[in-house]
């Protein structure tokens, strides 16, 4: 083996150890959509605005649990579904809050209402019974005092929190079991 072969092994061997070192790094897509999409799954936005996402196109899914609960510097809600998140749009609302069918006024404690409606979801079996039974709650957390359902009707689900101010919140999607978690700032 000449000089020219045995370089060549060595820079080889010391490719593939670094490789093996780096715990089987793999190729990363740069492309700006994939960036955009890495951002979005790792750091959401806080926005005091609207946040849009539709999904038209899946079957409906099922709400199975919304719970509550308070961490440094926001209160979390979270909403469970059966299959998968379905679209949503949440944004802060103007008074009176309304009740999905009836129209009747649905009186939330607080200086501002975001609300949270995600589509194609029902919060109901198909024999018509609740699949969340405690629909308003008042969880007295540092800005989140109060949330209600306030429709579950042709495949939109609506809740609405009654926050101590409109401060800024952010939306995420978790998956095993499929969630949607809004949080909202202290």
């Amino acid at each position: 083996m000449n000089i020219h072969d045995q370089a060549g092994l060595v820079a080889l061997i010391v490719s593939l150890t670094v490789a093996g070192c780096g715990g089987g790094a793999k190729e990363r897509d740069h492309s700006p959509q994939a960036n955009a999409e890495r951002e979005a799954v790792q750091a959401p936005a806080w926005t005091a605005g609207i946040i849009d996402h539709p999904r038209p196109d899946l079957p409906t899914s099922r709400l199975v649990a919304v719970r509550t609960g308070t961490h440094e510097g926001f209160d979390r809600v979270v909403f469970e579904f059966d299959e998968q998140v379905p679209g949503y749009h949440t944004g802060y609302i103007d008074q009176p809050v309304r009740k999905c069918g009836s129209g009747k006024v649905a009186h939330l404690t607080g200086d501002g209402w975001l609300e949270v409606r995600m589509y194609p979801a029902k919060a109901h079996t198909a024999e018509g019974q609740p699949t969340v039974t405690n629909r308003e709650r008042r969880p007295n957390l540092p800005v989140l005092s109060e949330l209600e359902l306030t429709c579950d009707f042709e495949a939109v689900v609506t809740w609405v929190f009654g926050v101590e101010s409109p401060n800024r919140y952010q939306v995420r999607e978790l998956s095993s079991p499929s969630r949607l978690v809004v949080e909202v700032r202290h």
